[in-house]
């Protein structure tokens, strides 16, 4: 079955858009396991705007004792600063059983895109292998039309992420069907050359069951804006069983 990681980011923005600790990241979380969730993702970003190295370092403390996984997404070249020790640091700190590098830049909204291999993939090597070193699963954001996705598995990484974006606007156009096949081709490169599958970005209960038919072999899909947005609605306990459900 595939395994669902909950993004709590959006958690932090509302708290954070207050000040205070109020919504209760730590909480929101432990309400999500409680609900059956697979593990807990978040995505701790230089500026802070949402997710914090304080928020990193309790839900670590978290999911360790839950035996659950923590998995930290962030980019790897993006050097520390006041309130930021760096990815690698965090990784080191807290043993997260999956680091997810994605490459993004302290102006996107979101994550918007994965590695461009050919640029990168001397960059990544020393620093997957030091994350290896720590423990950490290393997934790289991926997109899945990259011609060079196959390198993900020469830099030593264990898993991709698929960057759904593209499929759920698709979805939500009316025909998914080339973004379907895009994916699912994708998938099996992936998995030719001994890469595990992640998928994430714009996942969504309207969309995420046709995605994991048409896709083979998805291990994890993480999930932020669309779960804690449906909750608004419907509460976190019966929305991540929807989701558990739709898995």
């Amino acid at each position: 079955m595939t395994r669902l990681s909950v993004n709590v980011n959006k958690i932090a923005v509302l708290r954070n858009s207050r000040g205070g600790h109020d919504p209760d990241v730590l909480c929101a979380a432990q309400a999500c396991l409680d609900a059956g969730a697979h593990g807990i993702t978040v995505h701790p970003r230089p500026d802070r705007r949402h997710i914090t190295a304080e928020d990193v370092h309790a839900l670590s403390a978290l999911t360790t004792a839950r035996g659950v996984e923590f998995n930290i997404e962030g980019n790897p070249f993006a050097p520390p600063r006041q309130g930021y020790p760096g990815l690698l640091p965090l990784c080191e700190a807290t043993r997260p059983a999956q680091a997810t590098l994605v490459p993004d830049g302290d102006g996107q909204l979101t994550s918007d895109h994965g590695f461009d291999f050919a640029a990168d993939s001397e960059r990544l090597r020393p620093l997957v292998a030091s994350l290896n070193a720590m423990g950490c699963r290393v997934s790289l954001f991926v997109d899945a039309g990259n011609p060079l996705l196959e390198r993900a598995a020469d830099v030593g990484a264990d898993r991709i992420e698929l960057y759904t974006g593209p499929y759920a606007q698709a979805h939500a156009a009316g025909d998914a069907t080339a973004m379907l096949d895009l994916f699912a081709t994708a998938a099996r490169r992936a998995q030719a050359v001994g890469l595990g599958v992640n998928a994430g970005h714009d996942l969504s209960q309207a969309n995420l069951r046709a995605f994991l038919t048409g896709v083979p072999g998805v291990l994890e899909v993480s999930i932020g804006h669309a779960l804690i947005s449906e909750a608004l609605y419907d509460g976190l306990d019966a929305t991540v069983r929807s989701y558990i459900s739709l898995l």
